[in-house]
Parts: structure tokens; C-alpha cells; sequence
């Protein structure tokens, strides 16, 4: 059988860059190529920077989060003060429905919350 390069289309896919060899006489990929992969040169010079940056990042993080750590106990100090001054308001203005325990166990229960026991 005669080959006839004429007959063969070469495509190029457009995610990847291969470039494919159809025949479509025979519907069938002949030849697959994929495009040559870029070649990834990290200079030592720019590994070190990364690296000092990434310390001073966390460096800096730290500070913020031990910032945060040190006025934790104020902020949560202002805020039980805040809802202290809260309750004890609501406290006063209802006071006629604050139960005790002694007039909690005063209390009868419901007739038709008791169970009959056989």
C-alpha cells in the first residue's frame, strides 16, 4: 500500500498544544506528539528570597496573633461586664419571673404529665 502524505491532517488541540496526525480515511489518530514541557529554572537567588520572605511573613503574622493574645483579656473582660450590666437590668425589670429553687420544687406537676403506674 501506497502512503500518501497528503491525505494525513495535523491538528493541534487547543488545551494542551499536542499536536495529533489524523488520517481520516482510516478515522484514526497516526501520530501523537505533545509539545515539549517548560523547563522550570529556579535561580538559588530567588529560592532565597522566598525563604527570607516567607520568614518575615511569619514573623510578622506572630506579632499579630500575639498582639490579639495579649488584649483577649480585655476585650473578654469589656464583654462580660457588658452583658453583667445587660442581665442585671433584665433581672430587675422581670423579677416577678425568676424562679428559685425553693419555689421550683413547690410547684405541682401537671395532671396530665403523670403516669399511671400499674
Amino acid at each position: 500500500m501506497a502512503e500518501n502524505k497528503s491525505s494525513t491532517i495535523i491538528v493541534t488541540c487547543p488545551c494542551c498544544d499536542a499536536t495529533l496526525t489524523v488520517d481520516p480515511a482510516l478515522s484514526a489518530v497516526l501520530d501523537h506528539k505533545l509539545p515539549p514541557k517548560p523547563q522550570v529554572t529556579v535561580q538559588l537567588k530567588d529560592a532565597v528570597n522566598f525563604v527570607k520572605g516567607e520568614a518575615s511573613r511569619r514573623d510578622e503574622q506572630y506579632q499579630k496573633i500575639a498582639e490579639a493574645e495579649k488584649n483577649k483579656s480585655k476585650v473578654l473582660e469589656a464583654k462580660f461586664q457588658e452583658l453583667f450590666k445587660k442581665r442585671k437590668k433584665s433581672r430587675l425589670r422581670n423579677r416577678s419571673r425568676i424562679l428559685t429553687w425553693t419555689s421550683f420544687y413547690s410547684l405541682k406537676p401537671s395532671p396530665r404529665f403523670e403516669i399511671a403506674v400499674p
